[in-house]
């Protein structure tokens, strides 16, 4: 196959782009110097000359605090939104498949009960999800060959993540919160699902996160300074009490990720065995 990988210099588009050629695929990576979404036209150019079989669509404004900003929103929307649109369009113009990475931030995150795949209760709570959930709605009307992946607490060898921002700050006592629940998602591991998604046609709706069960982002902070031979403190606190970030976060972030199995992908391994690949991967 001929794959489309945007956002290739961020965490995710860089694993995708090495697990599909890994596997014998042609892949042509993009960044905003060679295709600005956010311009019809550019996307229009780049994909009639690449004219691929798949897009893997990593490409997105995901500084969630920034993004609450009034002088950054319309970016934020511009490459959430309107660059997903765009890329939707030409997708469906082309007849190839289209996987664009989403998130659980479409959903409010009240409750205890893991969101199941296919759940339409969006109530975003902030900018960023907000535009995400509009990139959704925009590759379902343009297009019927997607996948739709919500993934959360996304960690990877490139840019910044919360572990390599918690290995920064390891010489202290670090304040972390304790009533935000979810499952982190290693960038490599799900790298291979999406090249598994590609190389399908089934289709739809999918949660994709790490195994290994449900945590707080207080005890992921743990099992990173545990696992990389820290000392550190952790401090846990309710979001109340951390009180720094601009943008409503959700507290029920926990993804149903049945559905994988149910259509014969394989699950991604255990947090915890994701964890100590990655800490090797970057040197600790």
């Amino acid at each position: 196959m001929k794959v489309l990988v945007t956002g290739v210099n961020g965490q995710l588009g860089n694993d995708v782009t090495k697990e599909l050629l890994k596997r014998g695929h042609d892949v042509v990576g993009v960044d905003i110097g060679e295709m600005d979404i956010t311009d019809g036209r550019s996307v229009e150019k780049v994909m009639d000359e690449t004219k691929p079989d798949a897009v893997v669509h990593c490409a997105a404004y995901t500084n969630v605090d920034a993004a609450e900003e009034a002088e950054n929103r319309e970016t934020v929307r511009l490459v959430n939104t309107v660059g997903t649109e765009n890329i939707a369009k030409q997708c469906k113009k082309l007849d190839c498949k289209l996987i664009y990475i989403s998130t659980d931030y479409v959903f409010d995150g009240m409750g205890e009960e893991p969101w199941k795949a296919d759940c339409k209760n969006f109530r975003p709570l902030n900018v960023y999800g907000k535009t995400k959930l509009d990139g959704e709605r925009a590759v379902e009307k343009y297009t019927d060959k997607f996948f739709i992946v919500r993934i959360a607490w996304a960690f990877g060898a490139k840019g910044h993540n919360f572990v390599k921002t918690m290995l920064k700050v390891s010489d202290a006592t670090v304040r972390v919160v304790n009533d935000q629940i979810g499952t982190p998602t290693y960038t490599l591991d799900l790298a291979r699902l999406l090249a598994d998604m590609a190389e399908s046609d089934k289709y739809g709706y999918y949660h994709a996160t790490n195994e290994g069960g449900y945590i707080s982002w207080c005890d992921f902070a743990k099992a990173i300074f545990e696992t990389a031979g820290y000392d550190t403190k952790v401090e846990s606190v309710t979001t109340a009490q951390y009180g720094l970030s601009k943008a409503a976060r959700p507290f029920n972030s926990r993804l149903d990720k049945s559905k994988l199995v149910e259509c014969g992908f394989k699950p991604l391994p255990s947090w915890q065995d994701a964890l100590e690949r990655y800490l090797k991967e970057i040197g600790y």
